[in-house]
């Protein structure tokens, strides 16, 4: 495994540089420049991991993402990793994003990996991230498996829950998501979507000491799912699944390679 140098992710993006990593570009239906870096071990075609990242975070996971990628990488998988609109890199302002609008970020994310040659394709997503894969998986047939990290079932329990918190923290009681947001994730059922997925596999990780989405989101999901599913609770894992991330990698590589035949 590549250890994680210690100035930050500059040092990480220049180390990957080196090893078959590109930073690539791709629109949106919005007409919105998305950046993302494509890991490909040797081959421009093959398997491709599609990863999502979570509410606040962004394509690196703060090198950890990218660590990931080198790790599937030796497993012969190609990997995508990408900054939804209003994110990191990627064109757009974060109070305005939907959703919807990382449902559609994820699918033209995927419709890149269709025409640059790579398949069969695989999402994963880190909480909202995860959530967002479940709902396009839901309607886009091309997505072979999903696998999600601590993904809410229930995001007006959620969000109504950050958006107090907002408040509390801002004494001009400004909320740092537009009504647009709130409007937009009332429209979704999720443990609804998540049975749109079978009968391709789904595989549910989540923290059992998850602070910020509560564990019983993840039976919801699994509850609505079709087979064939699989569900993991971590012991002792929080939302980060900080100290915990090599049970999550290895839960996640095996069940890659169980669904993944040759």
């Amino acid at each position: 495994m590549i250890k994680l140098p210690l100035n930050g992710i500059n040092e990480v993006l220049t180390m990957l540089n080196k090893l078959n990593w590109q930073r690539i570009n791709f629109k949106n239906s919005s007409g919105l420049n998305l950046v993302g870096l494509l890991h490909t071990p040797g081959t421009a075609q093959g398997p491709v991991v599609v990863v999502c990242h979570g509410f606040v975070g962004s394509k690196e996971g703060g090198g950890m993402a990218l660590l990931m990628g080198e790790e599937l990488g030796q497993r012969g998988f190609n990997v995508l990793l990408f900054d939804f609109s209003g994110i990191g890199e990627s064109e757009g302002l974060f109070e305005q994003i939907t959703l919807s609008d990382q449902i559609d970020d994820l699918k033209c994310a995927v419709d890149w990996c269709i025409a640059a040659g790579l398949g069969p394709v695989y999402t994963t997503g880190r909480s909202f991230g995860g959530t967002t894969a479940l709902c396009h998986a839901a309607s886009d047939s091309r997505v072979e498996g999903v696998c999600t990290w601590a993904a809410p079932a229930r995001l007006k329990v959620l969000f109504n829950s950050y958006a107090e918190q907002q408040v509390e923290a801002n004494k001009e009681g400004e909320i740092y998501k537009s009504k647009k947001f709130f409007d937009d994730r009332d429209v979704f059922d999720i443990p609804a979507m998540a049975g749109l997925i079978a009968p391709r596999p789904l595989l549910i990780i989540h923290g059992e000491k998850d602070e910020v989405v509560n564990p019983a989101d993840a039976q919801l999901i699994y509850a609505s799912s079709g087979e064939p599913k699989e569900l993991v609770y971590i012991p002792k894992a929080d939302h980060r699944f900080i100290g915990h991330h090599k049970i999550v990698w290895d839960t996640f590589f095996a069940w890659l390679d169980s669904i993944h035949k040759e």
